[in-house]
This record gives structure tokens, sequence and C-alpha cells, in this order.
């Protein structure tokens, strides 16, 4: 198997390159997504300047996450929520979402856009004359079942509900976050999983948590309550600490995991994880990667965990370097060099770059 080294499009041409050179919106595709709050807001946290604290925008956030990865085609692969900004790695599925009869695409849209809510503010389950609006207009149901997969869309409605409530609770108006969010697409299995690794380990990289397990409103934190199997009780922030509407981690195709895997709950888009290794060898990862990055060292990779960065064809101070600078080094795409050079963006076949700094990093003849 060739090396999977991960590459970019230079951050110089990604003013010229629309997002629909990107994203194919009928493609399934992963995405690195990242908002960022304007005006010196603190979307979480404490806000230094008005000695606010806004903590409870954490729960906002992870409530949303829950209950768009519920209605939208589209899998929440890992998050993580810090003081200004957040993180997302988003894998579309319009393959699943092609397999949906227009009833539920309909009652799906009107449980994320509601047209009657309850006394909580909750969206109404949806009438036969709400759904018959979408599901008896070919035109409109066509254009709804694009938008469930559309990761636009999530980030659309995610960004403008934040903003909204945010704005009321500090009776301000205008812009709330960044015109532009900033997406990477993930072209390959390397991409996938460093860019998981850089986004489960922000808040330690960021000095906000010691471990894996105290870094707060992360996927990470959320897979690892759940796998200890710690009682799956609310707890003080009112949510439910479990995992259950994240994408699996492991992909067991030997296992008959092939083709859309539409999920069998309520709760997520499929059932398909995202890397080819279990749950326990990805904890185990990420908990020897934020060790050698915070001790600023590079240790002797632990056996059970060389083969995974072999496959990669990575040594362990470059998997280490990837991570850490995963957000400075990958401005558009990410993939091994094989794969880019043969992908082109979608309307105008245009190659992607690589940046030399990935080039000397690790060389690819």
């Amino acid at each position: 198997m060739p090396h999977l080294i991960l590459i970019a499009l230079g951050a110089h041409t990604m003013a010229r390159l629309a997002r629909a050179e990107v994203f194919d919106p009928n493609e399934v595709a992963f995405a690195h997504v990242i908002a960022r709050t304007v005006r010196r807001c603190f979307l979480f946290g404490d806000d230094p300047a008005s000695g606010k604290n806004f903590d409870h925008r954490k729960i906002w956030i992870e409530q949303y996450l829950q209950h768009f990865a519920a209605c939208f085609g589209i899998d929440l692969i890992c998050f993580a929520i810090l003081s200004n900004h957040y993180h997302l790695i988003l894998r579309s599925r319009p393959d699943v979402v092609e397999n949906w009869d227009d009833t539920e695409v309909a009652r799906r849209w009107l449980m994320l856009c509601p047209h009657r809510k309850d006394a909580d503010g909750n969206p109404c389950e949806p009438s036969k004359p709400e759904l018959d609006a979408i599901r008896n207009c070919p035109v409109k149901l066509a254009d709804i079942r694009s938008r469930l997969s559309n990761i636009s869309w999530w980030m659309r409605l995610l960004n403008q509900r934040v903003a909204q409530r945010a704005n009321a609770e500090e009776e301000e108006m205008g812009r709330f976050f960044q015109d532009r969010y900033k997406a990477v697409r993930l072209i390959d299995e390397s991409a996938v999983l460093a860019c998981a690794a850089y986004v489960d380990l922000n808040p330690i990289r960021a000095a906000m948590a010691e471990t894996i397990e105290q870094s707060d409103h992360t996927s990470a934190q959320r897979r690892i309550e759940t796998h200890t199997q710690l009682p799956a009780e609310s707890h003080s922030d009112g949510l439910r600490h479990d995992d259950s509407f994240l994408s699996p981690v492991e992909n067991d195709e030997a296992d008959g995991e092939t083709g859309p895997v539409p999920s069998q709950s309520s709760k997520r888009c499929s059932d398909k994880g995202f890397l080819w290794f279990s749950l326990e060898r990805y904890l185990e990862l990420l908990d020897w990667t934020a060790r050698e990055i915070a001790e600023g060292k590079r240790g002797q990779t632990p056996e059970h965990l060389a083969p995974i960065l072999q496959r990669l064809g990575l040594e362990s101070s470059v998997w280490c370097e990837l991570v850490a600078d995963f957000g400075k080094l990958f401005k558009t795409v990410a993939g091994n060099p094989c794969a880019v050079d043969e992908h082109r963006s979608c309307q105008t076949q245009r190659r992607f770059r690589l940046p030399r700094r990935i080039r000397d990093l690790i060389p690819t003849g």
C-alpha cells in the first residue's frame, strides 16, 4: 500500500476557490469546519473584558448538534467547543437521504424548521397539511432533499440559531459569527484520522484541559464516558453524556458494514464508522499523542499503536506535528499526494496544490 501522507491546498489560493469547487453535493464527503465569532464575542467561557461567563452556550451548541444529527442526512464525526470558535467534522450522506421516502424528507425538514413549537420551544411533530405542503410539491421536495445532506445548510442553521439566542441575551444586533466558516475537505483516511485527533485534542493544546477525559464539550469526552460505562444520567449541564448521536468510530466492512448503513436508531443519520480500527485504539492513540504534544518530546511509539502509523507511512514525530499544526497546514483539502493529484475541483477541474512544508516534512519519493 502506498504511503498515505497529508497535504492541502495552499492558503494563497483559498480566496480564489469557491466552496462549490471543493464539495460536490452529490458525493459523500468529509469536512472539517470551523466557525468563529466576531466583535470580540466570547461564544463560551469567561469574557475577560466584561467578567461575564458564557459556559451555558456550550449547552446550546451540544443540544443543537444532537438535534441536527437526528434530523440531517449528515454524520457528526467529531466536535470541540472552545472560547470563541468551534470545530466539527461532518460527513455528508446523500446516499442515505436518497433512500428516505418523501414523507421522511418532509418530516425531518419540519423538525429542523418547525411551523409549531411546544411550550418548551421544542418542535412539534408536523401535521398532515404541513407534510403535504412539501411532499406534494416536487420542486420544493427536491430542494429540501438536497438541503438535508448539505453541510452548508447544517452550518447556516446552527450559526443562525446560536447567533439569534446570543444577540437576544446580550441585547445586541448584527453578526455574531464571521461571514464565511472555514471548511477543509478530508479526502482520505489519513486526513480523517489526523483531523479527528486535532479536533479532539484542541482543549489540551489550548491548555483548557490536561487529559482527554477532562476535555469538556468534546466528542472524545463523550466517547470515553460511554465507553467506560459511566452512569447514563443527566449531568449538571442538563445533557445526557452519551455518544449515541455521534458516528461510531470503527468502520468494519468485514462484518458487512457496506453501503449507506442507515441508523437503526433515531439519534443519528447512519451507523457507519469512519476509521479502520476500534474505539479503544483511537482513544489510546489520542492519549499517547496528547502526552507527546504536551511534553514537547518524542518518545517511542507504543507497540500496539505502531501499526496505525505504519499504515499511514508516518513516523511518530511527523504524526505529532501534523496533529498539532493541522489547522495551520491545511486550508482547503487534505489527503495523501496520490489521492489529491487525482482529485480535481468540481466545476473547473483545477488541480489542488501541495504546500511546500508538507513536501519537506514528508518526502514523497
